[in-house]
């Protein structure tokens, strides 16, 4: 048995989750031996998301914490949905997170000779039968949350034509949706899911594991708690939308002579403002082009969002920070902005980089003359050291950075007025110039050779910092501005989630950096000055055109949003 350290006298109590709670009580009273196991269950036909993410951290999490172990199942019994790649992306996503299940890697289809013995044995005492209604009768009648369902004119068959009917089921003798195998159990049940449940379907399907061995599959609702049993998992947790289920999750355990009996426990789900979770609808959004694949980084997957450059550190401690709930609640995104800025601002690099470049023409600098000037890579990380930056006579500014006229407040490059290049001189704009268009093409500016090092010539003072990058050695790359796939905070509101879709959730631009830029690995996430904090798309640079994501920006949001409503 684990017993929880006292805290010291200068201490405070650690403050523990109702699960935690609840796994302490199992424990003091001596249950499952002392053992905490569970299991982290996905079923593999998408990609992982961020809701997964607080599953994946619960589990694997309070496995760690009590000394116990956590497994990995695929809960694999819908062959027409299931693919082998998924299951390749959801142990990487696992991994990248930052658990292990070691050698405990299962499958529910490794059960199915198991799980055709122990529905065997409920036909057997009466429990269960194999029915002929089709699915649009069943569903008439299941009855309603106001109405007692019906029973099926086939539950009464006799126990020896069940179990002869069940073996042709599985010889393939009958079409496919012609029959089922359902659980025995409470027509007028105010739980619906007791209402006779499914339990097996006919479905002439290729399994992405056991190829065509099977024409039968069983459902979640019976695959999984006898799964859970087999493995001796003590504690299935799972989110709130299975509630409902945990009856019939016990009725089964109850009915069936098995190993272990493993106690399920809700949790609320991890729902985000501007984001679907629903597996089905992010499947949609790629097979009809709204994005680029389950990895585009707008989507809330977690190949997404680790494609974006969102560290894995910074998703379990969002996890830890939000906690565990017994009640849904919506989440601000601006909330895991802030957990993610947070981790970079620890860990990422600084580098220069102008997304809406004008050039800046030094009018008194030396032409052909290059110097190299000292820059910071990280100030709250003296390790991380220092890197050289080009200087000449030609820079990229940010267009944004200039303007013609201005208020005093305006602490940038105004004409007339001086602003300091960071770790460079200061400068003043002289004339600006100017296309046929009137658009401006170049800044005439001139500066103070006596301002290196943060000082000028008479000790005047000069408020403004503006970044830039040396024009003859730049790199040109493409970087991409994300802004949320889904323009409102609830996609789900209304009847169509697609007509939230935001039609300026991607902005491609060709932008100028400082040349330590070229050798960024795929992946390797910096901040750009000013700008916020930018990924080395893994897969452009693995193709040799690299471009550079946005994964977050430096305006903590977040910090506003509690401050107002507290």
């Amino acid at each position: 048995m684990n017993d929880a350290a006292e805290p010291r006298a200068d201490e405070a109590p650690e403050r523990k989750h109702f699960i935690e709670k609840i796994i302490d009580e199992d424990l003091a009273q001596g249950r499952n031996e002392g053992r905490v196991h569970t299991r982290f269950p996905p079923e593999p036909n998408g990609f992982l998301h961020i809701g997964h993410a607080k599953a994946i951290c619960i589990n694997f999490g309070l496995a760690e914490k009590y000394g116990g172990s956590c497994n990995l199942r695929f809960d694999d019994t819908n062959p027409t949905k299931e693919e082998t790649r998924f299951v390749e992306a959801i142990q990487e996503d696992v991994r990248w997170l930052g658990f292990d299940w070691d050698d405990r890697l299962y499958y529910a289809s490794g059960y199915f000779e198991r799980l055709v013995e122990l529905a065997t044995s409920l036909i057997e005492r009466g429990k269960a039968f194999v029915c002929d209604l089709s699915g649009e009768e069943m569903r008439a009648y299941r009855g309603s949350l106001t109405e007692p369902g019906r029973d099926s004119p086939f539950r009464d068959r006799p126990v020896e034509e069940n179990l002869d009917l069940f073996r042709r089921m599985q010889a393939g003798e009958f079409e496919d949706g012609s029959r089922t195998l359902r659980a025995r159990i409470d027509m007028s049940s105010p739980n619906l899911n007791l209402r006779d449940p499914v339990m097996y379907r006919i479905i002439r399907q290729e399994h992405h594991r056991t190829g065509d061995r099977w024409c039968i599959y069983p459902t979640y609702d019976w695959a999984h708690g006898q799964s859970d049993a087999i493995e001796g998992i003590t504690h299935s947790l799972c989110s709130l939308e299975f509630e409902n289920h945990r009856p019939l999750y016990d009725w089964y355990l109850d009915n069936l002579d098995l190993p272990a009996r493993p106690r399920q426990i809700e949790f609320a789900r991890l729902e985000l403002t501007h984001t679907i979770t629903s597996k089905r609808k992010l499947r949609q959004l790629v097979e009809e082009g709204h994005v680029e694949g389950w990895d585009d980084p707008r989507m809330p997957t977690l190949g997404g969002i680790r494609r974006r450059g969102v560290p894995a550190e910074a998703i379990r401690h969002f996890c830890e920070e939000i906690g565990v709930a017994k009640y849904n609640s919506t989440i601000d995104w601006a909330k895991f902005d802030f957990s993610t800025r947070e981790v970079l601002n620890r860990t990422a690099e600084r580098r220069m980089a102008v997304l809406d470049p004008v050039k800046v023409v030094i009018t008194n600098y030396p032409e052909g003359q290059v110097e190299e000037l000292e820059a910071i890579n990280n100030p709250g990380d003296e390790s991380a050291g220092t890197r050289i930056l080009p200087f000449s006579r030609e820079v990229w500014i940010e267009r944004d950075d200039f303007r013609e006229e201005a208020p005093r407040k305006f602490f940038r490059l105004v004409t007339g007025r001086e602003v300091r290049l960071r770790y460079a001189y200061v400068i003043r704009c002289d004339e600006v110039i100017k296309d046929a268009a009137g658009e401006i093409v170049e800044l005439r500016c001139t500066y103070d050779p006596e301002s290196g090092g943060g000082k000028t010539s008479d000790g005047r003072k000069v408020k403004g910092i503006i970044h830039w990058v040396s024009a003859g050695h730049a790199v040109t790359s493409e970087v991409i501005l994300y802004d949320h796939l889904f323009a409102s905070p609830d996609p789900e509101e209304g009847d169509d989630y697609l007509a939230h879709l935001n039609p300026d959730s991607r902005q491609v631009v060709s932008a100028r950096l400082e040349p330590a830029l070229a050798s960024a690995s795929p992946g390797e996430v910096v901040q750009f000055e000013r700008l916020g904090y930018f990924c080395n798309d893994p897969v452009r640079a693995a193709d040799g055109a690299p471009a550079f994501h946005r994964t977050v920006g430096l305006r903590d949001t977040w910090g506003k949003i509690e401050k107002k409503g507290s």
